[in-house]
């Protein structure tokens, strides 16, 4: 069976599973082939949570785009530690990268959204194609409410770029159980989300929301519109 023909049947034997629940499932079905995508946001510590202390067979990955805040870094020595776990890292290619730097300078993502969007490419999508090839089922910590380009997203889903079945187990959690969720596992969590980010990306690019502000309004700030994306998660319906 076609990998992307799954989608429907996994949907019925998902229904009415808790993530925990649905992860099991979906780690039992695609064994060594299930793969969890962190960048030490609250929603990936607490798929992290989910992942570990179930003792999963999902490999955990993450993307190190060089430029990320020092807290972030702490959090990821501090996920080490607290689960055990083993989080590998893809960086971007180093002779893309120095050209890039080198012909536009090393803040050129801020002087147009084509270059910031060449930025995301070479530091993050290019690093996540090595990551999910060979692979089947890429886990997520999207949410529905963290931009109104997500809201129409499924559970699970076709990633027509990268071939692949894309997972969402807190698609749609609210900011409130989310949190709810770390406190009560105790779950270690970036400093940063105590000092009102909501979204924590590369340190130039992000930056802590206003009160009033959207989920997203803490990512490149300086362009406008709603439909900012990385371009890791690209959906069908929109052209970000």
């Amino acid at each position: 069976m076609e990998l992307q023909t799954q989608i429907p049947l996994l949907e019925q034997q998902l229904a009415g599973c808790s993530p925990e629940e649905a992860l099991r499932q979906l780690a039992d079905a695609f064994p060594g082939t299930l793969v969890f995508s962190t960048s030490f946001g609250l929603e990936d510590q607490a798929i992290t949570h989910m992942i570990c202390s179930q003792q999963l067979e999902v490999e955990l990955f993450t993307l190190d785009t060089g430029r990320l805040y020092t807290d972030t870094y702490s959090t990821w020595r501090q996920t080490i530690e607290t689960f055990g776990c083993r989080i590998h890292a893809y960086y971007p290619d180093a002779a893309a990268l120095q050209g890039f730097v080198s012909e536009k300078g090393p803040n050129a993502f801020y002087e147009s959204v084509t270059n910031r969007q060449e930025c995301c490419r070479i530091r993050k999508v290019e690093p996540l194609q090595r990551a999910l090839r060979g692979r089947q089922v890429w886990i997520t910590g999207l949410r529905a409410e963290q931009s109104p380009n997500r809201q129409g997203m499924q559970q699970l889903e076709w990633d027509v770029a990268n071939g692949i079945i894309k997972y969402h187990p807190l698609l749609q959690w609210t900011w409130e159980e989310l949190n709810r969720y770390i406190r009560e596992h105790q779950v270690p969590y970036n400093a940063l989300h105590d000092k009102g980010f909501v979204s924590i990306g590369c340190a130039p690019c992000t930056r802590a929301i206003r009160p009033g502000e959207d989920f997203r309004a803490g990512r490149w700030w300086w362009e406008d519109g709603s439909r900012k994306e990385c371009g890791l998660h690209l959906h069908p319906d929109t052209s970000s």
